[in-house]
């Protein structure tokens, strides 16, 4: 007996803007905008309105990218993802492309009344959004240059939060970090898929293994030195703030370590420990909030 295509439903959908990522996504705009203000949670009920609204904004944003991903990538996963939701049926592909629509102009909407207050979050929302069309139908084909742009997807995360907060410049470090880490972790992804790529032009493919692994681990090195100019700039490291701040992203920085101990051996293991180094360094930027 041959299985039928499950019907759409809320599982389906929810499985297809993939909300862990999303979960990042908003998380990580809050920590932005908590940092630039350096009040912990004690913020005025108006800028958490913002904080929220910007966060929403940005998981909005997010599931757009991941959907419209999903959309480009139909024919490529159902070969290498057959269970994705457009793969199965389970959610048809007109409504999926009117869903990418509806996501883009609702993260827009949320964040009108931001950018009347701060609008260099329009700014940043006009670029993110720019850059993220120009990865899914132009880069993301074209390796390294794919990486590049997700990486600065990632650390527009921090800037978007911190300019909802009215100091988009103190996170500066902290998307840097974001922006050099993302991109080792997004060299390891290729590494431990260049056998399989098709139609892509990698940097392992390119360059070899080794090179990218040098590439990967110079990103982690700067990202490591990156973590220390908080303290030289805007935390004092004696105080509490900057004391938890230098236990927790110590703890980040070794993690990072460990991501590009092994490489070009153990790829899966050595981004899993990226994405948990990541996690850990977020607890260390929200530290900053509280100094």
């Amino acid at each position: 007996m041959r299985a039928t295509p499950p019907s759409f439903g809320v599982h389906a959908a929810i499985r297809l803007v993939r909300p862990a990522n999303l979960a990042v996504s908003f998380v990580g705009t809050i920590v932005g905008g908590l940092v630039a203000r350096g009040a912990g949670v004690s913020v005025p009920a108006t800028l958490w309105v913002y904080l929220v609204l910007a966060g929403i904004s940005t998981a909005c944003v997010t599931a757009a990218g991941n959907v419209l991903n999903d959309v480009l990538d139909l024919e490529v996963d159902r070969t290498n993802h057959p269970d994705r939701p457009l793969v199965t049926g389970a959610v048809p592909i007109g409504t999926a492309r009117g869903l990418v629509v509806a996501l883009f102009f609702a993260g827009l909407f949320l964040v009108l009344p931001v950018i009347a207050v701060a609008p260099l979050v329009g700014v940043i929302f006009a670029l993110a959004v720019a850059a993220l069309l120009g990865y899914e139908f132009l880069l993301k084909a074209r390796g390294f240059v794919g990486n590049l742009v997700v990486a600065f997807l990632t650390a527009m995360v921090f800037l978007y939060g911190g300019a909802a907060a009215g100091n988009a410049a103190l996170l500066l470090p902290f998307a840097g970090m974001a922006f050099l880490a993302t991109l080792s972790r997004e060299v390891i992804k290729d590494m431990e898929d260049v056998r399989g790529d098709v139609g892509r032009t990698t940097l392992p493919m390119t360059h070899g293994l080794p090179y990218s692994t040098r590439v990967a681990r110079t990103s982690v090195l700067a990202a490591v030195v990156l973590s220390a100019v908080p303290l030289a700039w805007f935390v004092a490291p004696a105080s509490a703030a900057g004391i938890v701040y230098v236990g927790i992203v110590l703890l980040a920085d070794l993690v990072f370590a460990v991501s590009v101990l092994h490489l070009p051996q153990r790829l899966h293991y050595e981004q899993t420990m990226s994405k948990v180094a990541m996690s850990i360094a977020l607890f260390a930027f929200l530290a900053v909030a509280f100094r």
